[in-house]
């Protein structure tokens, strides 16, 4: 005959378990089938964790609605003999020979009339198991109380193995959204020490409370930043990344092949993590007894591109169910790793560009009596590439001073080497005495005949001083921007200027057009990154560069290269083009005479 009753209860209970969100949350369901068993009186159950430590225990009666709950931590060594392998146990006992060091629930059972007891122990997980145990008389059918166990016991575990999967997957789901986020925030940065600080902030405190993060060096690990999420810990942490010779000698060991080391427990002795009530930490700095302790403390490695980088540590104060796992800890270590050995490669190609660059400038300008010379070079973005911008000021044999300034089309290695070789062929012809147009025909021919595949342009302004005290402005262009004339009453001039790009055709000439500079004048010759920077409305920085550049009347060279050079770069929205200036300014005066004073309120209202 079907058993109608304990069927329906059963279904009832299958239903709860697919619900539940903890397996407590089942013990009505259970509980009361169970004592509407013929021959069942009381049925009590218990919760162990792995090392025979009493978690729970919850006890109830035949016709009674309040059980009996015992939440509690208490170690039984004893009932290690109970603890089960991989299937379910069940035992018939007698409840009078039960032992109370292995039996805790013994007290509730021989209470039970009947004497005897039907017990079934499981396992939950690998950190755990259960026992639940029923007190039944002599009327009872032991064979349909075993099955009617059994069955609940399945239930139950079935119900545990589901929390746990939902569990791992909402964990799972959680870890991705962080490691997603995590990533964001490290890759959106290339610098090198925004970087390590952020990766150090980006796992405290969502999976640990702490977190401190060592760079590789050949002297040994080098402390670069850590966080926590208390301030009086964070500088404990910061100090024993910095100093601790347990930490310092524990993170010099680490091997490339070694995956996170988890360390707890005796294995923190002796380290600044450890329990200030440990006898090896006894007398350990009062800033290590301030708040809680580690529990538990994580090295991993951080590796890239098949080098160890450094390592990150995390320090946990919070329950073991709440630590991470090794591959989720690998994960964020790799990429970690990544964020780190990309802003390390970024900032290694920076120094390289802004160091090619400055080979393919001159290392001073001339210094002369009567000329204020000065330049000023802006890299658009480092990370592009070599720029194709150079200028330069070569004092010639007939006393005169020419001023070049160019722009190769393009960035990169063919660009810096096509840079070097205009700018030198320039330099050589004009300092032998050969006249700017004569320099670029030359210089034309000699990109026609490498065969280059870019073009560029250039100016070659010559400064000859004359008797009367004024300067004879020649000035010879190929397809570059016309350099500006400030005059010394606040006026703005373009200089006519024309010319075919270099490097288009092979036989093409280049004429000069000539003007007159005053003392106090100012030329200044500069590349198209100044002109074609744009603001976010649209407008080019060349319809207000007249402006901006009569507002520094009286000003001396270097403040009108470098004072154009910023407000370029703050007007800009777009463009990342390199900014190059050369100016010069003829005071047709010793250098101790002075300079007008400048009227800094030209400059600001210019701002405006």
């Amino acid at each position: 005959m079907v058993d109608d009753p304990w069927s329906s209860a059963l279904h009832r209970l299958w239903q709860a378990a697919s619900r539940a969100e903890e397996v407590a949350a089942l013990a009505d369901d259970v509980y009361a089938p169970l004592l509407a068993t013929p021959g069942v009186h009381r049925v009590v159950g218990t919760r162990w964790d792995g090392r025979q430590v009493l978690r729970y225990m919850r006890a109830l009666s035949a016709g009674s609605d309040t059980p009996v709950i015992v939440a509690t931590a208490r170690s039984m060594p004893g009932a290690a003999v109970r603890e089960p392998g991989g299937e379910p146990v069940v035992d018939r006992l007698e409840a009078a020979g039960l032992d109370d060091a292995v039996w805790p629930e013994a007290e509730f059972l021989r209470e039970a009339p009947g004497g005897s007891v039907v017990s079934c122990t499981f396992r939950l997980d690998q950190r755990g198991w259960a026992a639940l145990t029923l007190a039944v008389d002599a009327s009872a059918d032991l064979a349909a109380v075993e099955s009617r166990l059994t069955q609940a016991v399945d239930v139950i575990v079935a119900c545990h193995t589901g929390i746990l999967q939902r569990g791992r997957e909402a964990r799972r789901g959680a870890d991705d959204a962080l490691l997603a986020e995590a990533s964001l925030q490290m890759d959106s940065s290339l610098d090198v020490e925004d970087t390590l600080r952020r990766v150090a902030r980006i796992a405290v405190p969502a999976v640990a409370d702490g977190a401190l993060v060592h760079l590789a060096r050949g002297e040994g690990p080098e402390f670069v930043a850590a966080t926590h999420v208390a301030v009086q810990q964070q500088r404990a942490l910061e100090a024993a990344g910095r100093d601790d010779p347990w930490l310092a000698a524990l993170l010099a060991r680490r091997g490339e092949d070694e995956d996170t080391v988890f360390l707890s427990g005796a294995a923190l002795d002796g380290s600044p993590f450890a329990d200030p009530a440990s006898p090896t930490t006894a007398d350990a700095d009062a800033d290590a007894g301030e708040g809680p302790h580690p529990t538990v403390v994580t090295i991993s490695p951080l590796r890239a591109r098949g080098r160890v980088l450094g390592t990150i540590t995390f320090v946990y104060q919070r329950p073991e169910a709440r630590l991470p796992d090794s591959a989720f800890l690998r994960s964020l270590a790799t990429r970690a790793a990544l964020a780190i050995d990309n802003a390390l490669l970024y900032e290694l190609r920076r120094t390289a560009v802004l160091s090619l660059q400055e080979h393919l400038l001159p290392s001073q300008l001339p210094v002369t009596d009567r000329w204020d010379l000065s330049a000023s070079y802006a890299v658009g973005d480092p990370m592009l590439d070599v720029g194709g911008d150079f200028y330069d000021a070569v004092l010639r044999p007939d006393g005169s001073i020419a001023l070049l300034i160019g722009d190769v089309c393009g960035r990169g290695a063919e660009a810096a080497a096509l840079t070097g070789l205009a700018r030198h062929t320039l330099r050589t012809l004009l300092e032998e005495g050969t006249d700017a147009g004569t320099a670029l025909s030359r210089l034309n021919r000699a990109l026609r005949q490498e065969r280059a595949s870019r073009f560029l342009t250039a100016v070659v302004a010559t400064l000859a001083p004359q008797a009367d005290g004024t300067v004879l402005l020649s000035t010879c262009s190929a397809g570059h921007p016309p350099p500006l004339v400030l005059r010394g009453d606040g006026t703005v001039s373009e200089v006519l200027s024309g010319g075919l790009l270099l490097g288009v055709l092979d036989d093409v000439s280049y004429e000069s057009h000539q003007e007159r500079l005053t003392p106090d004048d100012t030329l200044v010759l500069f590349t198209d990154g100044l002109t074609e920077s744009r603001e976010a409305g649209g407008t080019f920085f060349e319809s207000v560069l007249p402006a901006r550049l009569a507002a520094l009347r009286g000003s001396d060279a270097a403040h009108i290269a470098e004072s154009l050079a910023r407000q370029a770069r703050a007007f800009r929205d777009s463009g990342q083009d390199d900014i190059a200036l050369l100016v010069a300014r003829w005071t047709g005066l010793p250098p101790d005479s002075g300079l007008l004073p400048p009227d800094h309120r030209l400059e600001q209202a210019a701002l405006r």
